[in-house]
């Protein structure tokens, strides 16, 4: 039996919201946000083509969510846990909402933010760099991210 991390029920529902973006033929990532009890704030995942949105990022969506949930865009004592590393854009609304924690799943090699191709939370020159937890239930995200790209790259050559 493999042995539970801090962030693995958190992670849970991350992919609840990816296997979500998944069912509307979007790339399956999803985000969730926790206070620093731990109690769930906000939710979100990829919403780029059902709302046609190119900022419709799971990472973005659950953290504008939580910022109006909480009514103020300081998000100071929270954990945003996202299935997949974040992209620069979803980085940087990382550093802007003054977030504590990043907690995230299967590392990104070609769009990867934090760690992977640039690491921008942890930029000395930013105001704010936020705990970093990567690799929580990788193997979950990875599989249901490549099981979507091989299922697009099986249509498009056909």
């Amino acid at each position: 039996m493999t042995p539970r991390g801090p962030w693995d029920d958190a992670m849970r529902l991350a992919l609840t919201e990816a296997e979500a973006a998944l069912a509307a033929d979007d790339v399956p990532v999803g985000a969730v946000v926790l206070d620093a009890s731990g109690t769930v704030v906000a939710t979100g995942h990829n919403t780029r083509e059902s709302h046609h949105d190119p900022t419709g990022h799971a990472e973005v969506v659950a953290l504008r969510a939580a910022a109006a949930a909480r009514g103020e865009w300081r998000l100071t004592g929270c954990t945003l846990v996202v299935t997949l590393e974040p992209c620069t854009m979803c980085a940087g609304a990382v550093v802007l909402s003054r977030v504590d924690r990043l907690v995230f799943g299967a590392y990104d090699d070609k769009l990867g933010a934090v760690g992977s191709l640039w690491d921008v939370v942890r930029d000395r020159r930013l105001n704010h760099r936020p705990e970093v937890v990567a690799g929580v239930l990788a193997a979950e995200s990875t599989s249901l991210l490549d099981g979507f790209f091989a299922r697009h790259r099986t249509k498009d050559a056909s």
